[in-house]
């Protein structure tokens, strides 16, 4: 059984009831709000309102990850990530999740005090085992097939349930080689990385089969295009569709939800779990 508390760095969280984890894309080009929280104060002024509307955890990427994204060089993303990190750290008290895949990143955040891994690319780039390895932090390992800039092309599964939970059984294999404890690991299976519009939603809705692992799951479906596929909305028409994910992937087992609206997120998954623990209001 999983336990309830679960350690980020110097705080603990309780992840009986869901946790919302605010995104913080200090990139110019990520799908959703690429540009807009590039600048340190309009950073920290994102990160003081997400904190307020209920954010547990704030998740800090300096690399996009959307269909058909360009890598960045590590020297890059340590530019647009370490300052703000850092001025988090001085300024506010709340987990900082780290989203990035290589090992230099990593490293740097670790030194800066983040509290949480958060790895789209599972720890499979060179150098990213060792690193987690070496420390006590958590790490998030999320499913994805084929990389970004291809993830899109065709995407084919024998059973997607079925198909993620080998990909993790393989990836928890090389962590366990490396030292690294299955109680510090999450799992995002990945919404809109390498899916179809069909397999994004029956994964959403056999969810819960992969809490057999044992492992709390992140889901991240907030504004992506599953959402504005299904309805035929634009990136800043997806909020109803966006709360209704986030209300599905809690219902169906996931302890962290990361989104871009906060505010209304906390409000949607207080009212789930109000009605989950009634006896305790």
């Amino acid at each position: 059984m999983m336990p309830n508390n679960f350690q980020f760095g110097d705080k603990t969280l309780n992840l009986s009831n869901a946790q919302v984890m605010g995104i913080l894309n200090v990139t110019p080009d990520s799908f959703s709000d690429g540009g807009k929280f590039a600048g340190l104060e309009h950073a920290l002024k994102q990160t003081e309102q997400m904190i307020t509307d209920g954010a547990s955890l704030i998740d800090i990427g300096g690399e996009s990850t959307r269909p058909g994204a360009e890598d960045v060089a590590a020297e890059e993303e340590l530019d647009r990530v370490m300052p703000v990190i850092e001025a988090i750290k001085q300024r506010f008290d709340v987990i900082i999740s780290l989203d990035t895949s290589k090992a230099l990143v990593m490293e740097h955040g670790i030194k800066a005090g983040i509290g949480l891994i958060n790895d789209v690319r599972a720890l499979q780039n060179e150098g990213c085992l060792d690193v987690v390895a070496q420390c006590d932090l958590p790490v998030c390992l999320m499913h994805m097939q084929g990389m970004p800039r291809t993830m899109q092309q065709n995407p084919h599964y024998n059973d997607v349930i079925t198909d993620i939970s080998e990909f993790f059984k393989q990836r928890l294999h090389s962590c366990h080689q490396k030292g690294i404890k299955s109680e510090r690991v999450i799992l995002d299976p990945g919404f809109g990385f390498g899916k179809t519009l069909e397999q994004n939603y029956q994964l959403l809705a056999r969810q819960q089969e992969l809490l057999k692992m044992g492992l709390p799951i992140l889901a991240g479906i907030s504004r992506k295009s599953m959402i504005g596929n299904l309805l035929g909305r634009d990136v800043n028409e997806r909020l109803a569709g966006s709360l209704s994910a986030a209300v599905l992937a809690t219902l169906n087992g996931a302890r962290i939800i990361r989104v871009h609206d906060v505010k209304e997120t906390s409000d949607a998954l207080k009212v789930v779990e109000a009605t989950l623990h009634h006896k305790n209001i």
